[in-house]
């Protein structure tokens, strides 16, 4: 198993070699072992409430898991208090590994976040629920539950 430092150092490398404007990119499998190994590497859920309580939310301790509304439901609505709600559960200095359904909110939030001052931003590829398959349904290609890590349905 890697360790937290290589870990990090393959997702600043996926981040470098992708021209990422955050720190680095990282798989479910990446995200869930650095959790593991790094108490202090904190999962920060970008979806929206709804998402949460509807389709489900990780399984991990609490102090390791966050929730930052990247957007708000209903409407979709940006969510102005992203930043100040941030700095509310994380330091600049923290390991912030951004999830959100199938890796574009956490993207943005990876972004928006290096831009104001935070330095370690990582997404989570893939997402919490993956791509969609032929039928139209997600959690069967890839992503944060079909890779099987912990994870409490709604």
């Amino acid at each position: 198993m890697a360790t937290p430092a290589e870990i990090l150092a393959l997702g600043r490398a996926r981040g470098r070699e992708n021209q990422l404007p955050y720190a680095g990119a990282l798989t479910p499998q990446e995200a869930y072992a650095l959790l593991q190994g790094d108490p202090a590497a904190k999962l920060v859920d970008v979806r929206t409430n709804a998402e949460r309580d509807w389709v489900g939310r990780v399984d991990i301790p609490a102090s390791q898991h966050a929730a930052v509304q990247w957007s708000v439901y209903p409407g979709g609505v940006p969510n102005q208090d992203f930043l100040p709600q941030l700095s509310q559960i994380a330091d600049r200095n923290n390991v912030l590994l951004f999830l959100c359904r199938s890796g574009v909110r956490s993207r943005h939030s990876a972004k928006l976040a290096t831009e104001h001052g935070y330095v370690n931003c990582f997404d989570i590829l893939q997402g919490f629920e993956g791509e969609k398959d032929a039928d139209g349904h997600r959690k069967t290609v890839d992503g944060w539950c079909h890779a099987g890590l912990p994870w409490v349905g709604a």
